[in-house]
């Protein structure tokens, strides 16, 4: 509806992780430097951490985009699975279709792939999101991973990416080989009040804007303010209040009419 009625060629506040909306904000560039740094030297284990809706998928996408074909990757969204299908679901993800049921034997599968792209001169990198949902067993199963090497490197490079949680998990004695396998850490916060505008503006301008709607200072320091500088919430009334603009005909996105959007996210209709 809006989208016509502005001149977007697409909804500039879709909350899905598209790479071409990244907003890198020193932060998110920060981030992506950090993640680069440790595949490309071959660290072994990468941390990344952020709140809920801080773009951390969208972060890891971008790494996808900037890696070349020098690098097979693996990208796992959903770890709730038990050992043999997270071990199953890997080798689906680089492209290896003949699975077996016994798990010994999918290990090796894994293995012999990586040393055939290292004989290639390639590299694997794995990255498992959401792993703060991981149980202490399948952490462990992921450690066991790293210890698929040759002479003088790791056969895979592995990015743990989740929610704060996934610190204090891994700070249990239970974890503690894992933890100290660990080299690159990096936690992303989020977005400060100039950032936020910054973000505003970069996203509607890549969805095609030319300066229409315009947001009024008061109503980005009220998106400020309920976001806290949170991506997914910044798109989440942003685009509540584009709608709100649309309905009111409006080429100004007053404080109003962002009130509204908070409104109506919070369930609290007039």
């Amino acid at each position: 509806m809006y989208t016509q009625f502005y001149g977007f060629t697409e909804p500039p506040f879709k909350i899905t992780p598209d790479p071409k909306y990244l907003f890198l904000s020193e932060k998110h560039q920060e981030a992506l430097n950090h993640l680069l740094f440790g595949i490309q030297n071959r660290t072994g284990f990468i941390q990344l951490t952020g709140e809920v809706g801080s773009g951390k998928t969208t972060v890891c996408r971008a790494l996808f985009q900037e890696l070349d074909d020098r690098y097979a990757t693996a990208l796992i969204l959903n770890p709730m699975l038990s050992e043999g299908q997270l071990l199953r679901a890997i080798l689906q993800e680089f492209g290896i279709e003949k699975c077996a049921r016994d798990r010994l034997r999918n290990y090796q599968t894994l293995n012999e792939f990586l040393l055939d792209l290292v004989s290639r001169k390639r590299d694997a990198v794995l990255v498992i999101d959401e792993a703060q949902d991981l149980p202490a067993s399948l952490l462990e199963m992921v450690r066991l991973l790293s210890n698929l090497e040759t002479d003088n490197q790791k056969l895979i490079q592995i990015l743990l990416v989740g929610q704060p949680e996934l610190r204090d998990k891994l700070d249990a004695p239970a974890l503690r080989q894992l933890r100290q396998r660990i080299t690159i850490r990096y936690h992303l916060n989020s977005l400060n009040e100039t950032e936020t505008q910054r973000y505003i503006a970069h996203r509607m301008s890549v969805a095609g804007g030319r300066g229409v709607p315009a947001f009024e200072r008061a109503a980005l320091r009220r998106i400020y303010r309920y976001s806290r500088g949170v991506p997914r919430l910044i798109n989440a009334l942003a685009d509540k209040a584009l709608l709100a603009g649309y309905v009111h005909r409006s080429d100004v996105i007053t404080a109003k009419l962002v009130l509204r959007a908070e409104r109506e996210l919070e369930g609290l209709f007039e």
